[in-house]
């Protein structure tokens, strides 16, 4: 899938090309035609392509040695670009005064060669008939028919273990008050969306005077979605012909209606679609039903009240399924083969399709334990196959620039749960996302958007979300993680320690590689590939840090991405190869888990370094990290003790496009480097000390675009917090100092979040907590508290907590009751949370009825 490469060609051309036009030095015009005609170019291979592979799917071979061609020429293109743009930039953006003019010269030359090669394409894309599909309205991969439509009209309706789904449905549905009058069934493939559909729609249909059902699949036709819509309604064939759209729209006007509209995958569909459906709250009581795996799609045509998202099935409901298709168990099959057959069952993750797929595999098997083993053991990758079909339309249907960044899923481990931070940047690092302007705060909401539409496409699960509702991790399924492993070693956008290996061409082109357990496997594809220039991202999730060995030895030239991931449970000291510091491409580097072992100080040479994340590992940092001049997320632990402090004799001062700074030492904070940060997010500080806390309290913010701030007190200080100046902070975590006094204008004015930790909570902050105005929620965690007995109420007017939806209590110290009796108190509060530790006593709560509802 070479279309997947050529889309990052022209992404970083285009990129590199409107860095151009801001710089003025003497090889600018070869360099901007170089890059202006990579990128031409690259789109119209992109075209050619497409068309190639739906002569290639539906039997012409002779494409398929074209196809290798271009995909071999993307992947130089590819490498040409990671080469030698970092050469080019040495001295800051592309065209300032650089140090290696002959690097730009060798690029323009290797652009000269490229274009010799393209010249071949388009005669051999002649030869053949390929055609530019560029203009098309249809830019997917060929996606050959599918049973879909059969299945629609097909009798069965059988639904097991969505009973609760479909009580809800069916009322929704015949609710008078219906806004649009639609129902929308939303939800990722295989979870028998339509299945639920048609059993719906064939319960109510007896209740509107007509109905029908349609298949409208993802190259629909609306002409051909009316017709049959209208012979269903009962439209004559003459009306049919003479005058579809009208007859119909007055048909439908007249009379109560259900339509079923299954499988739509896209918004244009149905805007030709209701142009002639008469509007369904304009006929009382007439509906739609619609099927998609696109929430955005459902939200579009019905509103949020019309979607109803359905989910896995559990575990006793999957075996239900199961055993249905399969035939019930009886008193002749052993314990044991019901309990393989339940492992069988929990590896289908609760997917309908998946479990009716695996159970028609076993239907040809014998019914013994032996086979169904056999079975299990290998069955991740023939169920995938059984799914294919299915998943892969979700897979096509993404834009080109969007399927890499769903594929970068299947580099972590199934059931991996994965940070939202650390998923985007690293797009980012890879250039898989881009923004011509050069803003990075515009490059985030970008990658933020692509995350929002896979989950929207119901390709993503959120696990969990931010204060504000935005993902802060997410899974895959493991079919989906599985279809993303397949794809990317097809298109060699990555490979796993499991299927790197065989044709040592084809182990010299990998780009990606992602080592879940396997050391060996790790050893034997570096022993294998001594020379991996060409690897971009290495990912290791394993209990041995080994790898850093290897990268003592290799050459990594082009590689962007490094992630280490090791077992906290395994103490390791590791020494960090001097080798990292020559890896000029490197943008993105996290190190996790038991990990000791200090940063070398060459990592200063990483020029175009942009997250260095250490948080969840012991490595230290070294002197004058400030180096990195594009460095944007800094995190390592406050444990780690790096050396920040900065003297007034040192000239090396921070990068003004620091987002993200923890936990940095208390020294750094002086004004004159804080005022740097302007584009700071978020900082976090350790060991707070007065002077800190009079810079961060000046009436004029310090650093003014901050959001949120963490802050550790571990000594006593007579000086007094004032927030009150940043009104863009809207999380804020105190940990520390149970002497300190806080007022009302400790709080920013615009706080949402505030945890507090190990604070004395007395009459005084309470009081001032209940009068914060937009504070959503409050977790109060090891805290002290003066008096055993905490009253949430107001004074009577309703004025305590107006927008507190989450109150957390945790290991309170000397508190034994909470009370609130009044309902006016805490208005919108939905979960209210109190844990006491084994060795604390625990607390009593005497609250109203309404408010004891709420305790989880």
């Amino acid at each position: 899938m070479g279309e997947i490469v050529l889309s990052a060609v022209i992404t970083k051309a285009t990129e590199a090309a409107g860095n151009l036009l801001l710089e003025k030095w003497s090889n600018l015009n070869s360099l901007e035609e170089s890059m202006n005609w990579l990128k031409t170019e690259m789109k119209l291979i992109q075209s050619y392509i497409i068309d190639a592979r739906t002569k290639l799917t539906q039997g012409d071979s002779r494409v398929k040695n074209l196809i290798k061609y271009i995909e071999q020429l993307a992947d130089d293109a590819d490498d040409i670009l990671d080469e030698f743009l970092p050469k080019i930039e040495r001295k800051g953006t592309i065209g300032c005064r650089v140090s290696n003019v002959s690097s730009a010269n060798k690029f323009v030359a290797e652009i000269e060669k490229i274009k010799r090669r393209v010249a071949e394409i388009d005669r051999l894309r002649t030869t053949y008939g390929i055609t530019d599909t560029s203009n098309n309205n249809n830019q997917h991969d060929y996606i050959p028919l599918d049973q879909r439509g059969l299945f629609l009209h097909a009798d069965e309706t059988e639904v097991i273990g969505l009973d609760d789904d479909f009580n809800k449905l069916q009322a929704k549905l015949l609710d008078h008050d219906l806004p649009y009058g639609v129902v929308s069934i939303v939800g990722m493939p295989g979870l028998g969306k339509t299945t639920l559909a048609k059993k719906l729609y064939r319960h109510v249909r007896h209740q509107f005077e007509c109905s029908g059902l349609v298949y409208v699949s993802q190259q629909p036709r609306a002409g051909e979605i009316l017709h049959d819509i209208a012979k269903q309604v009962g439209l004559t064939e003459e009306e049919r012909k003479e005058n579809l759209e009208g007859n119909l729209r007055s048909l439908l006007k007249r009379k109560r209606y259900v339509i079923l509209l299954d499988d739509i995958w896209n918004i244009e569909i149905w805007d030709d679609l209701k142009l002639v459906l008469p509007e369904c709250d304009s006929k009382i009581d007439s509906r739609i039903i619609i099927t998609s795996r696109n929430s955005n799609v459902g939200r579009y045509i019905g509103g949020d009240f019309s979607i109803h998202v359905l989910k896995p099935l559990d575990s006793e409901n999957s075996f239900k399924l199961f055993t249905k298709k399969i035939f019930t168990f009886d008193n002749n099959h052993s314990v044991d083969l019901v309990n393989i057959g339940r492992s069988i069952v929990g590896r289908c993750g609760g997917i309908p399709l998946a479990i009716v797929v695996t159970a028609g595999m076993l239907r040809a098997r014998e019914r013994t334990e032996r086979a169904w083993n056999r079975l299990l053991e290998s069955m991740s990758h023939k169920v995938q196959d059984g799914c294919a079909k299915v998943l892969a339309l979700s897979y096509n249907d993404l834009p080109i620039a969007l399927r890499p960044c769903f594929l970068y899923f299947g580099l972590f481990p199934e059931d991996h749960e994965i940070r939202a931070f650390d998923l985007t940047n690293m797009w980012i690092a890879e250039k898989l996302i881009v923004v011509n302007s050069g803003n990075m705060r515009e490059v985030d909401d970008l990658a933020e958007d692509v995350l929002n539409d896979l989950v929207s496409r119901n390709l993503i699960q959120v696990a969990k979300r931010t204060y504000d509702g935005r993902i802060s991790s997410c899974r895959i399924h493991d079919l989906l993680h599985s279809l993303c492993v397949d794809l990317a070693k097809e298109s060699n956008f990555f490979h796993t320690e499991h299927n790197a290996f065989g044709d040592p061409g084809n182990v010299a082109r990998v780009r990606r590689i992602t080592f879940y357990s396997d050391n060996n496997a790790m050893n034997e594809f570096f022993r294998s590939n001594p020379k991996p220039t060409k690897l971009r991202a290495l990912f290791c999730f394993n209990n041995n840090s080994c790898l850093f060995s290897h990268m003592a030895h290799l050459n990594f030239k082009l590689l962007q991405v490094l992630v280490v991931v090791t077992s906290r449970d395994c103490y390791q000291h590791v020494t960090i190869p001097n080798k990292i510091g020559n890896m000029s491409c490197l943008r993105y580097v996290r190190l996790e888990g038991e990990i000791r072992g200090k940063l070398p100080n060459n990592i200063v040479k990483l020029k175009c370094l942009e997250t260095l994340d250490i948080f969840h590992s012991n490595s230290k940092l070294p002197f004058g990290v400030w180096e990195s001049k594009k460095l944007r997320h800094l995190c390592y632990r406050e444990e780690c003790y790096c050396v920040f402090f900065v003297s007034p004799f040192c000239r090396i001062m921070p990068p003004n496009n620091l987002q993200t700074l923890m936990w940095v030492d208390d020294k750094f904070c002086e004004p004159r480097l804080l005022h740097r940060l302007i584009n700071l997010r978020k900082l976090c500080i350790m060991d707070v000390s007065g002077s800190t806390i009079k810079i961060l309290s000046a009436l004029s913010p310090v650093p003014k675009a901050l959001e949120v701030l963490k802050l550790r007190f571990f000594k006593n200080t007579s000086e007094q917090i004032n927030l009150s100046s940043h009104p863009n902070i809207v999380k804020l975590v105190l940990f520390g100092s149970r002497a300190m006094l806080l007022n009302i204008e400790a709080f920013p004015p615009n706080l949402v979040k505030l945890t507090l930790v190990g604070l004395m909570v007395d009459g005084h902050l309470l009081a001032v907590l209940k009068k914060l105005p937009k504070l959503r929620i409050l977790t109060l965690h090891r805290c002290r508290h003066d008096a055993e007995k905490m009253d949430l109420s107001g004074d009577g007017d309703g004025d305590s907590f107006p927008q507190l939806e989450v109150l957390h209590i945790e290991d309170a110290r000397g508190l034994s009751e909470v009370t609130c009796m009044d309902d006016m108190s805490m208005p919108k509060l939905k979960k209210l949370l109190l844990v006491q530790g084994p060795i604390i006593s625990p607390i009593s709560l005497r609250v109203s009825e309404r408010l004891a509802k709420l305790r989880i």
